[in-house]
């Protein structure tokens, strides 16, 4: 069973922003991407970094050769320490799709934001 656990104002994070909050012992961020909140566990599964730290961004898109194209701005979540790149949409990581962050589903009650976690969820590893 998921219980809700209030997390933030919605005003508290801005297009393209990011809020960190505690619950339940996790460190988890808040991101606003599109108009649309994301919950990410803030530990990055290459090396536990605190992945949602790291800057919000784009990255390089698959381009013909000598060419440069830089797309998905403000998607893309960063690792500060290797530099691994997750869609913020998706929590998957842009090179291997099975690696991803561990995301929550959140609940909007007018202004408040709730995150949604199992009963028995708690801080580990």
């Amino acid at each position: 069973m998921k219980q809700r656990h209030y997390a933030a104002r919605t005003g508290d994070i801005p297009e393209g922003g990011r809020k960190l909050v505690q619950i339940k012992g996790m460190e988890i961020g808040l991101f606003r991407v599109g108009g649309e909140l994301y919950a990410w566990r803030n530990v990055c599964p290459h090396a536990a970094a605190p992945v949602c730290r790291g800057p919000v961004c784009g990255t390089k898109l698959p381009s013909m050769v000598y060419e440069y194209k830089y797309g998905m701005e403000g998607q893309i979540l960063r690792c500060p320490w290797h530099g691994w790149e997750f869609d913020l949409k998706s929590g998957e990581h842009l090179v291997d799709p099975a690696v991803r962050l561990r995301g929550f589903d959140i609940e909007v009650e007018g202004e408040d934001v709730y995150v949604m976690l199992s009963s028995g969820e708690k801080r580990s590893g």
